[in-house]
Formats: structure tokens, sequence, C-alpha cells
């Protein structure tokens, strides 16, 4: 399989090597969250992490199912829920061949699509497709990290791996996903990276 592999993200985990957690829930879902445009639902966190997210979004009301496949990130995710006192379920599980038991009105999307070696996007995007009701949501935080060997050599350079635009935009095609017009809100991100927020209605079919 291209790309990290469990035990990679383990030990990222085991030596505190977390540079990506921000030590709190992303300020680009608050925004969301506090604007009311996500409001309490069924809603899925791949690559939940150390479960800032899933955290929130329980606290908020919402039915939250958090994944990650590495064992160290679920079981952080699930100590801070027990630390907050909240109630929410963090499932250890590949995201590339989970199927939820049934499918969800939301997905909150941040760092799991920039941690899977592109090799991967088309069987994620379609995994995202299938988890979704037919009238869900993905919310989606896409990683704006390019390199310049990526851009003069073509190399595939990550985790990060750099979410571009228009690839996103092939990747979540418009015969599926409705897709509002840009500019699209920067997200600050604590690796001097920065995040484009775009929420993507699955289309019916």
């Amino acid at each position: 399989m291209s790309g990290p592999t469990p035990a990679f993200w383990q030990e990222r985990f085991e030596k505190q090597e977390t540079r990506w957690d921000r030590g709190g829930p992303s300020p680009g879902l608050l925004a969301w969250l506090d604007s009311g445009a996500l409001k309490p639902c069924r809603i899925a966190v791949p690559g939940c992490g150390g479960g800032w997210e899933v955290a929130e979004l329980a606290r908020r009301g919402f039915e939250v199912i958090g994944l990650d496949y590495t064992e160290a990130a679920v079981a952080r995710a699930r100590a801070l829920l027990q630390e907050q006192g909240l109630r929410a379920e963090v499932v250890q599980a590949d995201v590339l061949t989970h199927t939820p038991q049934r499918p969800f009105d939301a997905i909150y999307e941040q760092t799991c699509l920039c941690a899977v070696h592109p090799d991967h996007w088309t069987t994620y995007a379609a995994q995202l497709h299938q988890w979704l009701q037919p009238d869900g949501v993905l919310w989606a935080m896409f990683m704006q990290r390019p390199r310049p060997e990526a851009v003069e050599q073509g190399l595939i350079e990550g985790p990060p791996y750099h979410c571009d635009i228009n690839a996103m935009r092939a990747l979540f095609p418009s015969r599926q996903w409705s897709w509002p017009k840009p500019p699209y809100t920067q997200v600050p991100h604590p690796s001097l990276m920065h995040e484009l927020a775009v929420r993507l209605p699955r289309l019916p079919g």
C-alpha cells in the first residue's frame, strides 16, 4: 500500500510528533458551528486523531462517530472524551474499507485526506460519497501545502499531501457534489500552512 502505514502514525503519536494537532478544535469548524451553518446531526470525523473536533461536536449535541486507524489516536480521543465528560463513538478503522452501520447526515473532513497517499484519494472520495445520506453534506478543510519539488519535478511529497483545489474539483466532481463559488475561506494552520474551508452538499443519485 502506498503512503504512511498505521505503524508510521502510531510512532508519531508515541513520540509526541503531532505538529498538526492544534491542541483544540479547528477554528474553521468553530466558525461553521458558531454561525449556525453546521447544526446538530449524525456526523462522521474520519482521521479524527486526538479527538478535539469529536469532543467539540459532542459538546454541541451532535451524534458523532470518530474514526482513525491508529490505536494511539483512538486511545487519545477516547481519553479526551472521558476527561471532558462527553459521549461519542470512536472507532479504530481503515477509512478506505470501513462501512458504517447507517449513513451520515454530514462528514467533517479535516486532516484525513491530506494524510492519505494520493494513490488512494479516489477510493477515499468514493467512500465519503457512499457514507452520506443523499442530501448529506461534506464539510471539508482542504490542506494547502505546495512544495517546490512537487511543482518542479512532479514528486509526491507528504504527508501532509497538498490538496490542490483543481485536484479537489476533479476528486469531488460537480456531477456528485455542489461546489460553492470561490474564493474560499482560509483557515490558518499551526504548521505555517493553511486550509481552504469548503462546504460540499452531496447531490442525489
